[in-house]
């Protein structure tokens, strides 16, 4: 009897040394990534198309990322289609069959932010079905919801590991005229609601907010005055991290530490595009960015952050294309292996103009070399 109360008594102290150690500085930390835009356009749904299978597969896109995707612990990219079911169309009225879906969650995709201006593409049946799709495989979801129920449910999206909770919100300049159908709900760029909603998130006991916002002009290298105005008001009301999309193409990132009347910030206003088929310059590639935090006895932090730029290499044999996306810097110390003249002189292209753009305009986040990252 004696020796088992010694043994429950020192249980009771370690059980109370435990609860006074605070934070793991090892172990609470949490990695995401961030994807820029998933479209589908026609010719991306005809390389999809299994011949022998007589199905549609999109694994060949991710094949050569799927190692970072996988590498953190949440990975959130904009998908800009729809999954609205046949008949399968891209540019103007978007619907990607179901296996697009299917291959992101296999390869690492964990969540997908539904407010773009494609979201109501196919009408109320359209977001409805894509919801269902989404559901269905168990990949988060936030943006657009199939009614004010849904909204409560998914409109702040919570990601939670290792003592870190960090949440999303998910907003979207327009919707291209076309008007969601009641019951549905698309989040639109409203100061007043995203001010409300950013309230209502502080009673969620989060260590960290995120907003992903679909916003700016296309083709435009430079964010507009409306999304710098924008930004500010978002840091304002106590956001953490913003990120863009919409203009097609790469804009600056920027990371600011913490002042005496400020919090950290980190905002990458355009990531551009992860996979299309989008002609115009620098639109055949984008950036992912990565983000780390850390939880300590003074508070949370991005402990590291950068990013890979990635560039869709369309590869075209026995008269059909392959699409997959490349992460630059592996196919240089790769040598640009098994890429022919005509696409390493492409994407030779694509990273000499976003590297003289973001090295000239971004404020403190450079580019990975994988593994490697800038630190505080």
């Amino acid at each position: 009897m004696k020796r088992l109360l010694c043994v429950l008594v020192f249980f009771s102290i370690l059980l109370v040394w435990h609860r006074h150690q605070g934070p793991d500085p090892v172990n609470d930390s949490m990695s995401l990534l961030f994807i820029g835009d998933i479209m589908g356009h026609d010719s991306q749904i005809a390389a999809a198309w299994d011949i022998q299978s007589k199905s549609y597969s999109y694994d060949a896109v991710f094949a050569c990322v799927e190692h970072v995707i996988k590498g953190v612990d949440f990975a959130i990219a904009n998908l800009e289609v729809t999954l609205a079911g046949p008949p399968y169309r891209g540019y103007p009225c978007f619907s990607s069959p179901d296996a697009l879906a299917g291959a992101c969650k296999r390869n690492g995709i964990d969540v997908v932010l539904t407010a773009n201006n494609h979201v109501c593409d196919r009408g109320k049946k359209g977001m409805l079905r894509t919801m269902h799709v989404l559901d269905s495989l168990e990949i988060g979801r936030t943006g657009a919801f199939a009614d004010s129920t849904d909204k409560i449910k998914n409109g702040l999206l919570v990601l939670e590991k290792n003592n870190i909770r960090v949440g999303i919100l998910n907003y979207t300049y327009g919707t291209n005229g076309v008007k969601n159908v009641y019951p549905t709900i698309v989040n639109r760029i409203d100061t007043l609601q995203i001010a409300r909603d950013i309230l209502n998130s502080k009673n969620r006991d989060l260590d960290k907010l995120i907003v992903a916002i679909h916003w700016g002009n296309e083709y435009k290298y430079h964010p507009a005055e409306k999304q710098e105005f924008l930004a500010e008001f978002l840091f304002q009301k106590g956001v953490d991290v913003i990120i863009g999309g919409h203009p097609h193409v790469l804009q600056r990132m920027e990371y600011h530490a913490p002042t005496d009347s400020t919090k950290e910030r980190f905002i990458a206003y355009s990531l551009g595009n992860f996979v299309s088929n989008m002609y115009r310059k620098n639109c055949d590639g984008g950036a992912m960015v990565e983000l780390h935090f850390q939880k300590s006895e003074n508070g949370i932090a991005l402990k590291k952050y950068g990013y890979d730029l990635v560039w869709v290499h369309q590869q075209k044999k026995n008269h059909r294309r392959k699409f997959e996306v490349l992460v630059i810097s592996e196919c240089e110390e790769g040598g640009y292996a098994g890429l022919d003249d005509h696409a390493i002189g492409g994407l030779n292209v694509f990273k000499q103009n976003a590297r003289c753009l973001l090295t000239a305009e971004n404020k403190g986040v450079l580019e990975l070399k994988r593994g490697v990252f800038a630190t505080k």
